[in-house]
């Protein structure tokens, strides 16, 4: 019903007042309290949360790899061919297939950024892209390896693993959230690297932890040098999670002021990714690696008791990353958060 503007009802100053601020704040006002849903999208567009720094974790993820490829390669060149080329490559084989995993997923991200306007939120074509473009790392990787690598059974093992693994990194990386896929890449690059880094310090650790000449005084020596790594490696792993993430919504907010933060799960499984892959590697080298692990273990009683002590340590420490590192990305998430005291005070104003 129109209302003529000298009619007796403009005299009324009441209607006026209860209608006009209800048909024009409803729409924004609804819309807005809305976002809780969405925990990686801005509030209208529905696309994947930014990855910062993809391209820069792809190319160190690739110079990693090629650096694992390198050195595996010259250990085995170095040493004399046959039972020791043997062993020396199953005992570098976990270092390949974990580098070939990290590789692949941050192509696969990196390459899922730089299309990500074209895909949109179609998450079947974005998965299809990660694995066409794990397809292409792990066929890469297999071919360098085929090339510079002695032409035997082992080879053809290292490489077909290596390819496996690059093609299953990149499936992880066809996940709709990419931030925490890139913070998962980047905190496992950063525990890869700092296991290498630890490498020097195992020497004088064995001496603190009272290694001596006994044989129960080294394994139990061993036993918490171990601990000490995958203690700081776990550590490692959340902080790095956590600066990522930090990172992430930084950009996302400049972008977008509106777009929503990613919520403690988030925070809480790309703590967890680095152990997360490291056990993943270990699947890897048991299913695809079988044949080397066992030509390795059959040489002689101390390579079988090796290989089964290496094998134990490796899950072991995957689980200390796992968990250490989610502990920790998740208690630095919640020391951002502020205390709830505002909605506890609203009543008490309110009935003042």
């Amino acid at each position: 019903m129109s209302k003529q503007p000298g009619s007796s009802t403009a005299a009324q100053p009441d209607q006026p007042d209860t209608t006009d601020p209800g048909d024009e704040a409803p729409p924004v006002d609804r819309g807005a309290a809305l976002p809780p849903d969405g925990d990686a999208t801005g509030p209208g567009d529905g696309r994947p949360a930014a990855a910062p720094g993809a391209p820069a974790l792809a190319l160190l993820a690739i110079g990693w790899l090629a650096a694992m490829l390198w050195s595996t390669r010259e250990a085995i060149h170095s040493a004399a061919v046959g039972l020791t080329a043997i062993s020396l490559s199953a005992f570098a084989l976990p270092g390949v297939i974990s580098a070939a995993l990290v590789a692949g997923a941050a192509v696969a991200l990196a390459v899922g950024e730089l299309l990500a306007g074209r895909l949109g939120d179609r998450a079947t074509l974005r998965f299809v892209t990660a694995i066409g473009t794990g397809l292409l790392v792990g066929l890469g990787t297999a071919v360098a390896i085929n090339l510079t690598y002695a032409d035997n059974a082992t080879t053809n093992t290292i490489a077909g693993t290596s390819a496996a693994a690059a093609i299953i990194g990149a499936a992880i990386a066809g996940a709709r959230t990419a931030a925490p896929i890139g913070a998962m890449v980047a905190a496992t690059l950063g525990t890869l690297l700092f296991v290498v880094a630890f490498s020097r310090a195992r020497d004088p650790l064995f001496e603190l932890f009272g290694a001596g000449d006994s044989q129960a005084s080294l394994v139990d020596a061993a036993k918490w040098v171990s601990r000490t790594e995958s203690l700081l490696a776990g550590l490692l792993a959340g902080l790095l999670t956590f600066g990522y993430l930090t990172w992430a919504r930084r950009r996302a907010v400049r972008r977008d002021p509106a777009a929503p933060a990613l919520r403690w799960p988030a925070y809480l499984v790309a703590g967890a990714g680095p152990g997360l892959l490291l056990l993943l590697t270990e699947v890897i080298i048991r299913v695809g690696g079988r044949t080397l692990l066992d030509l390795a273990g059959a040489l002689s009683e101390a390579d079988s008791v090796a290989q089964t002590s290496l094998g134990t340590s490796r899950i072991d420490n995957g689980i200390w990353v796992l968990f250490v590192g989610a502990l920790t990305a998740l208690i630095l998430f919640g020391r951002t958060l502020d205390p709830a005291r505002h909605d506890a005070d609203e009543p008490e104003t309110a009935e003042d």
